[in-house]
């Protein structure tokens, strides 16, 4: 099986979160989020800065905390210890800001976890590696370093890089804001192409034409709280809440 193919079984529920709280001191990030996605499902979640976008996704892997409510991944609660070990193996993630090792190749980059953390040989990793940066249009690449590659083909590598540990799911935390704008389209292009590939993900993004082409759901959030979900055309078409249509009437403007 290719790398960016799934076996897709869209009745299963592989997010489940219930209720998930998360103050910074005074500050309210998370009211209380209800989500459920289904395997193989595109969400795009939207909204303002500061809404709690960024958090949320960030729970669902723990990379940051919460205060109250229950997340679930492909069964498993998330919680401390070999729980959450075993939920990190299964989600990806990719960020704003690459987050690459600068001493080590792009191959290196790639093949570390796996090798590390899955138990992957070497060579089967590599094999791997390569596949993956064929995929995201860089093989050319495998042997430089991050440094001597632009922001769009860096953020290739992390994708590729997530995609090596074979990740059930994949989350991505506004993956283009820190591109210049020329880079953002081959970027967004391999998302694109993951995502009729079947792979779960739950993407972070301010890009509403990626939003309106893939996603199966479009998920407003403001101040902490779902404000209104719906498929892309029910959203940008006819936005039952006032708040949707005031963040849309000015994002759509620019």
């Amino acid at each position: 099986m290719a790398p960016f193919e799934q076996n897709i079984d869209q009745s299963i529920d592989i997010v489940v979160a219930k209720n998930v709280c998360k103050t910074f001191q005074d500050f309210e990030a998370l009211k209380g989020i209800n989500l459920t996605v289904k395997k193989g499902e595109v969400v795009v979640i939207i909204g303002p800065s500061g809404s709690g976008k960024s958090t949320f996704i960030r729970t669902l892997n723990r990379l940051e905390g919460f205060d109250q409510g229950e997340i679930t991944i492909d069964g498993i609660r998330l919680e401390e210890g070999a729980n959450l070990d075993a939920i990190r193996k299964e989600v990806g993630m990719v960020f704003q800001n690459f987050n690459l090792f600068p001493h080590l190749s792009v191959l290196q980059n790639i093949t570390l976890a796996p090798t590390k953390v899955r138990g992957l040989e070497a060579p089967e990793a590599e094999r791997l590696a390569m596949e993956l940066l064929k995929r995201v249009g860089i093989t050319e690449q495998a042997h430089k370093y991050p440094s001597s590659l632009s922001g769009g083909q860096q953020q290739r590598v992390a994708i590729a890089r997530a995609l090596a540990m074979q990740p059930k799911v994949m989350l991505f935390d506004e993956p283009t804001s820190a591109l210049d704008p020329e880079m953002v389209n081959e970027v967004l292009l391999v998302m694109k192409e993951l995502a009729l590939s079947g792979m779960t993900m739950i993407v972070v993004t301010h890009e509403m034409g990626f939003a309106k082409e893939v996603a199966d759901r479009i998920i407003f959030f403001d101040q902490g709280r779902i404000i209104e979900e719906g498929t892309p055309e029910k959203i940008f078409r006819n936005p039952r809440e006032e708040r949707t249509r005031a963040f849309l009437g000015q994002i759509l403007s620019h």
